[in-house]
């Protein structure tokens, strides 16, 4: 039953590709939807994925490229992989489209497709990506790790859906249930709290000015993360490897000459978010500043929580991330902490 479902990828990002192309051999009616570069590359060349520091066993795959939606099937499950500030017009056409029967898997950071998906769609899961993906090029796409992605709905609704599509994603990557979609969701975003912080200094476009400072501000960044989740009555939910609270608590706490080695072999590892994809690579205006940032930061002020690092990243962020944006030293946004502290 899972292999006949019409299976549409809207948006072949670093996330719709992986996902996607993951899946793509073991399901036969599954189709991309992109335009521009990227479907003349899927057309052309076809999908190319590899695993980080491996490219050269780069995997190529085949993929179904489409850039009319006359061209597909009704879907019976879209994997909607836009980002958040184009989520609502991309829901308006499908919809115009499909109608508001098909299940919808949302695969945005943050908790706003929960405000804006239920609107046009009756069936909506959400996914939490738990892996770093990159574009090299359109059509070439990295990543950290295969998966795993963790999958749930509002309120627990709508279970029987949830298990569909998690067997279904289980068929190219792994794919976890969670009833405790709040928690994980907010778990995840504490992470992405660090895209604002290294693309506004450029991280892994130029070097850092200091690196004691870099581990200063980061690490206080996903600690006030902690806090602020804590204080709105989150909890922690362990997703996919991701470092734990304590963790982040102890990286923040500790003497620097305690937890430094092991954060410079965290920093190793740490890939170009696709933040700083969106605003230095692209040269773009749009990023998901609010849908994560803005968002902690509204939480800190509900629940009385001081956050001077969050808020140091979301008030420069906001004044520099305009067309043209180019990035600061990390000295000059520890002189904004120091300011708001």
């Amino acid at each position: 039953m899972l292999r006949d479902l019409n299976v549409l990828i809207f948006g072949a990002g670093a996330v719709g590709s992986t996902v996607g192309g993951w899946l793509a051999p073991h399901h036969r009616s599954l189709h991309f939807f992109d335009r521009g570069p990227v479907a003349s590359a899927l057309k052309e060349r076809g999908l190319t994925l590899y695993l980080q520091h491996q490219k050269e066993r780069a995997e190529t795959i085949s993929v179904p490229i489409v850039s009319n939606l006359d061209d597909v099937p009704k879907p019976d499950v879209i994997l909607l992989s836009v980002k958040n500030y184009s989520l609502d017009a991309v829901a308006r056409t499908l919809v115009e489209k499909f109608g508001r029967e098909s299940i919808v898997v949302a695969l945005q950071n943050g908790v706003e497709n929960q405000s804006i998906l239920p609107k046009h769609f009756s069936r909506v899961v959400y996914g939490i990506v738990s892996y770093n993906a990159w574009i090299d090029e359109p059509g070439v796409v990295g990543y950290q790790k295969r998966g795993p992605l963790v999958v749930g709905s509002i309120l627990n609704l709508h279970r029987s859906d949830v298990a569909l599509v998690a067997d279904l994603l289980n068929k190219g990557v792994e794919t976890t249930i969670t009833e405790r979609l709040q928690d994980a969701t907010h778990s995840k975003m504490i992470v992405n709290l660090t895209n604002s912080f290294t693309t506004l200094i450029g991280h892994g476009f130029r070097s850092v000015s200091d690196p004691a400072l870099f581990q200063k501000i980061l690490s206080n960044l996903t600690y006030e993360g902690v806090c602020i989740a804590r204080a709105a009555g989150y909890r922690e939910c362990q997703v996919g490897g991701m470092p734990s609270w304590a963790l982040m608590t102890a990286a923040a706490k500790l003497p620097a000459f305690v937890t430094k080695k092991p954060f410079e072999k965290n920093v190793k590892k740490m890939v170009i978010s696709s933040m700083a994809q969106d605003m230095i690579q692209r040269g773009g205006v749009d990023s998901e500043l609010e849908t994560i940032n803005g968002h902690f930061i509204a939480l800190a002020e509900r629940h009385a929580v001081r956050a001077p690092f969050n808020r140091a990243i979301y008030e420069l962020c906001r004044e520099h991330f305009k067309p043209g944006f180019e990035p600061l030293d990390v000295r000059d946004v520890w002189a904004r902490v120091q300011a708001l502290s």
